[in-house]
Formats: structure tokens, C-alpha cells, sequence
């Protein structure tokens, strides 16, 4: 690991950010592997209770080389591990873009019960979709399931899930997943600030150097910024980069 900071300008509420900048992008996939195996086999790394505990993945094409070689290497997933996704476009459950469909390898591996599989059902009518999204993350709270390790990305305008403008986090208060029509067209399915402030932790995994801006804005906790917005009420809040992605110091 290259480096490890902790930022946050003095008059930004909510939590710290911790930083941890990794020699390469080939070193922050080993370290996202190892962080995954300890997350999903139950080993308690966000320093949880114990017992039931739901883990939350990305998707982008970043963190995907991490689920394929942790599939490749075999976890044995804790007892009732229930997986979920922070998002998910609209668009069918095999298509390439879809965040589920990226992540098969992963869970033909874990080879979990499809109830503990928590995927946005695009086979549904989109608000329909979100509202079942809704009432199944309803459900693992109400069940008092432990939210433990919860992956997010980074888009280059600053959005993380599927919240892109100030309008969808406003849209998301008391709700736990909203529909969003994304700026690119499409359609997606989004969790909300509420599931991640259930996070016990939140790891940003940015790679890339058009995410400089964006990633200095998150670091210094810029209002200003959509993905900041989304994780203000969280925890703990930590990001894993590369030196691409880092931002450049000024001169």
C-alpha cells in the first residue's frame, strides 16, 4: 500500500474519510480480494456483532477483476450470508450491463440460495422493480440482519449507485430504493442514503484518471458533491484508490 490518509475539510459534517492510495491498480484488486474473502466468509472485519450479516456489491468495471479472481480462488460464505447490490441498470438480468449479471462468477462460487441474493428484478415493470427492491431490504432490516462491508463506485461526474443529481437524493428520504432515470438514458434501480448509513462500513473503490476531480472532491467532503451527499450519515467511510485516480497536489 502506497499510502493511508485521513481528510475531511474542518467545516464538512459527517463522518471521516480514510484513504488508502495502493502502488497499482493490480495491488488494490489483491487487497479488494482479500477485504471480500474476510467480508463474506464472516470473519468480522467491519468490526460487526456477529451473526447474520448482508454484504452490498458495486458494480463498474473496477471492482469486477476482484469478484472473478476471489470466484476463482473458492470462498465458503459465512451461514446466512445474504449479498445485495447498491444498484442495478435497467436492463435484462443477462445483459453485459448489468451490475447481477457481472457478478456471476462470484456467485456461482458462493453458490448461495437464491433468497439470500438480493438482485433488482428487471423482469418487473421498472417502478415495480424498485418497490420490490424496497420491500426485500425492508424485509433484512426488519429481520435485524447485520449490514456489514458495503462496496460503492465512483463516477467521474461525481454520482456513486445509481444517484446522480441532488434530486434523487432528495427523492430517496424515507425510502430505502428508488427508480432513477439515469443521464445516460437508462434506467436503473438504486439504493438509497438510508440502507448505506446501515453500513457498518463504506468502501469506495475508485480507479482512473478521470475520477481526479470527483475523488478530491469526495475527499474533502464537498456538499457540493453527489456521492457525499449519498454516504454523509454513514459510519465509516473509506476509500481505496490508485495513483491515476489520486488527485494531483497543486503546485
Amino acid at each position: 500500500m502506497a499510502g493511508t490518509s485521513g481528510s475531511g475539510s474542518s467545516g464538512a459534517s459527517g463522518p471521516g474519510v480514510r484513504a488508502h492510495r495502493f502502488a497499482d491498480r493490480a495491488e488494490l484488486t489483491a487487497a479488494l480480494v482479500e477485504r471480500l474473502q474476510r467480508a463474506l466468509g464472516g470473519a468480522g472485519a467491519e468490526g460487526g456483532s456477529g451473526g447474520a450479516a448482508a454484504v452490498m456489491l458495486s458494480g463498474g468495471s473496477t471492482p469486477i477483476p476482484a469478484y472473478c479472481a476471489l470466484a476463482q480462488r473458492g470462498v465458503r460464505p459465512a451461514p446466512q450470508l445474504t449479498l445485495l447490490y447498491s444498484d442495478d441498470r435497467y436492463v435484462p438480468s443477462d445483459s453485459d450491463a448489468s451490475n447481477y449479471h457481472q457478478t456471476r462468477p462470484l456467485l456461482d462460487a458462493l453458490a448461495l440460495a437464491p433468497e439470500r441474493v438480493l438482485r433488482v428484478r428487471t423482469e418487473l415493470p421498472l417502478e415495480e422493480a424498485a418497490a420490490d427492491y424496497e420491500r426485500r431490504l425492508d424485509e433484512l432490516v426488519g429481520a435485524g440482519v447485520r449490514f456489514g462491508l458495503g462496496l460503492l463506485g465512483l463516477g467521474a461526474d461525481g454520482h456513486t449507485a445509481s444517484l446522480f443529481r441532488a434530486e434523487d437524493i432528495a427523492r430517496a428520504r424515507g425510502r430505502r430504493a428508488i427508480s432513477v432515470h439515469r443521464p445516460d438514458g437508462r434506467d436503473a434501480v438504486s439504493v438509497t442514503p438510508e440502507v448505506l448509513a446501515r453500513m457498518e462500513v463504506i468502501l469506495f473503490v475508485v480507479a482512473g484518471a478521470e475520477k481526479r476531480t470527483a475523488l478530491a472532491a469526495l475527499l474533502a467532503r464537498s456538499p457540493a458533491l453527489t456521492a457525499w451527499q449519498a454516504v454523509r450519515g454513514c459510519k465509516a467511510v473509506e476509500v481505496w484508490t490508485e495513483p491515476e485516480a489520486w488527485p494531483i497536489p497543486p503546485a
